[in-house]
């Protein structure tokens, strides 16, 4: 599984995403707004008003913090 966080500095659920997937021994990469992407990127690859994170699972949108731990939930991964 190869999970990838789109993720801003100062964001909450940002944060709360990556501390779960790390207490699950799950790999995940992380992107930074303003480092590895801009906001037009953003927008142009998650939709006009998207909010952080956006978290991707093999490429796939899984959605944002709520999203993907009720994703791990269902899927009995955590």
């Amino acid at each position: 599984m190869n999970f990838t966080i789109y993720s801003k500095d100062g964001c909450p659920y940002c944060s709360k995403v990556e501390k779960v997937l790390n207490l699950s021994n799950l790999q995940y990469e992380v992107k930074k707004l303003d480092v590895d992407f801009n906001r037009e990127d953003f927008y142009d690859k998650f939709g006009k008003g998207s909010t952080f994170p956006r978290v991707l699972l093999n490429g796939n949108l899984i959605g944002g913090c709520n999203e993907t731990v009720m994703y791990l939930l269902e899927n009995k991964i955590i």
